[in-house]
């Protein structure tokens, strides 16, 4: 769509033909810019039901059902002046194209798994365009595909694949309430990274709202911006409308189990063999280990137990036979594993019991849950063994944290680290999440814990990555660099993209110069324009 229609031609001559109020204090008012979303041409007369200003009864309920860190969600925390629930292309092109003429910030939210609040909170006047109204799943069979919208949740993708077929699946995360728009177009990794690579790694064409209000498929934005959008994030570079997916074949079964041990049954020992052999297994298998603080009884005596948790495109009696060969000491027997379907497998990993229906991949939370914090790592030289002691201990004085230590190898490392702006592939053992979360309310607890997530994350600088010290840009995390919401500092913007982008950052800047050069899709740390 590139504006061929006189009914948005009119529209735009409207919009441009109206001033931008602003208030002796500086506040941009919202009623012109809800009265320009009115004005935009069919099917103008449906907007109406999916604005929400603070003075609808329903605004607040719309705000935190996809907030999904508490830190965001206080008294404290900026309000959108509205919330904009698109239902269809047009909605979006409107919010765009009125918060744009009238100096409004848009944030973008899909699913609101965003660590730091970047999609839903600003420092400056803004609006929310929230896609979750826009969710719709097309699954073709036949051609091996799938079109997603942004709106869609993890759990709707993986329930809408499995409605038609058992034979294939699709490489995302385990989170089923993570919206797509921002998973995929971050890099989007899960439990078949190591046979498939990641979800961008297998997508083929995707469909997106620039500042101009066009919309563009992968032919007509070209292969810089088709680039761009496959793990440098979206919200840089427009509003992602959907992704096609390309399906990948699985096994009717699949394997999956959960090992736990703890410091006293000489996990030490474990992990440490563990962060060698993972990555070397064949592409099929799939080793996390996840540490978390554990009681030992009920005195308040702590330790840590690390979870193995296992994923293999196969049949538990392959996967025991295998990893009795290489990693006999982890012990793994056939009760312990569970051959289920794919779908299924995604059911465990959302940490649901075996057997549950796989329904609940549709559940969607009304309200965020815990606060946290998470900070990432990529770790590409095996971690002394004294150090996980040091880890222990750590953790153990933070005691609601717990880290995700995934295995690399396999498709990672056969993929270069420019074919995609995710640069992190070969050379890396594994890549490591750190995540404290709590319940506590106010700033004292906050700031405690943020602290003590810190203090672990600086204790491993000398074990991971260097020069940069890489992180992982779904996880967002402003101590590693952020600007402030209204300016694009590129010296600022350098700290942190070369960290998420490493070499790539340079292109993702050429590509964000060419198709916002005005840099209207902003946040905290987006890409910056020359």
């Amino acid at each position: 769509m590139k504006f061929t229609n006189p009914r948005v031609l009119l529209f735009i001559l409207s919009v441009l033909s109206l001033s931008i109020p602003w208030t002796t204090a500086g506040t941009v008012s919202i009623d012109r810019f809800l009265q320009c979303l009115t004005k935009y041409p069919h099917p103008a007369h449906t907007i109406q039901g999916s604005i929400y200003t603070p003075q609808n009864s329903s605004f607040q309920s719309v705000l935190v059902a996809h907030i999904n860190n508490r830190r965001y969600s206080t008294a404290a925390t900026p309000k959108p002046l509205a919330i904009i629930a698109a239902k269809n292309e047009s909605h979006v092109q409107a919010t765009v194209l009125c918060a744009k003429h009238h100096g409004l910030q848009i944030k973008i939210r899909s699913g609101g798994h965003d660590f730091e609040g970047l999609s839903y909170t600003s420092d400056v006047p803004f609006v929310i365009l929230d896609m979750f109204n826009i969710n719709s799943i097309d699954v073709n069979v036949a051609d091996e595909s799938a079109w997603v919208h942004s709106g869609a949740t993890l759990g709707e993708v993986y329930y809408a694949i499995a409605a038609k077929t058992n034979v294939y699946g699709f490489p995302a995360g385990i989170c089923p309430t993570v919206g797509a728009g921002g998973h995929f177009s971050g890099g989007g990794y899960g439990f078949m990274m190591r046979k498939y690579g990641l979800s961008i790694d297998n997508i083929v064409d995707a469909k997106l709202v620039t500042a101009n209000g066009r919309i563009l498929d992968r032919k007509s934005m070209g292969e810089d911006l088709f680039w761009a959008i496959r793990g440098g994030g979206g919200a840089s570079f427009g509003v992602i409308l959907s992704w096609k997916l390309k399906l990948v074949p699985v096994p009717p079964k699949v394997t999956v189990f959960n090992l736990t041990r703890t410091i006293e049954e000489g996990v030490t020992d474990l992990v440490y063999k563990w962060q060698t052999v993972a990555p070397k297994l064949p592409k099929e298998v799939f080793l996390r280990a996840q540490p978390q603080v554990k009681n030992i009884d009920t005195k308040g005596n702590k330790t840590v137990g690390v979870s193995f948790i296992g994923h293999f495109l196969g049949t538990s009696d392959k996967v025991v036979a295998l990893l009795n060969e290489s990693f006999p000491e982890l012990g793994l027997q056939r009760k312990n594993c569970y051959e289920v379907s794919w779908v299924e497998s995604t059911v465990f990993w959302a940490e649901s019991p075996i057997g549950t229906p796989i329904e609940i991949l549709l559940s969607k939370p009304t309200e965020p849950e815990t606060f946290y914090k998470g900070k990432s790592d990529y770790v590409k030289e095996p971690i002394p063994k004294h150090v996980f002691d040091s880890i222990w201990k750590k953790m153990i004085e933070i005691e609601h944290i717990w880290l995700d230590w995934n295995p690399y190898g396999g498709r990672m490392s056969e993929i270069s680290e420019s074919a995609t702006p995710y640069p992190h592939r070969a050379g890396n053992l594994f890549f490591a999440l750190y995540y404290s979360s709590w319940y506590d309310e106010g700033t004292e607890a906050t700031n405690k814990y943020v602290r003590l997530t810190r203090e672990l994350y600086d204790m491993m600088t000398p074990y991971v990555s260097k020069n940069p010290r890489e992180a992982f840009q779904n996880y967002r995390d402003l101590d590693i660099g952020a600007n402030q919401d209204n300016k694009t500092n590129f010296e600022t913007a350098t700290l942190y993209g070369r960290k998420y982008f490493k070499g790539n950052f340079d292109r993702l800047v050429r590509v964000k110069t060419m198709v916002d050069p005005h840099n209207f899709f902003k946040h905290k740390q987006s890409i910056p324009p020359l």
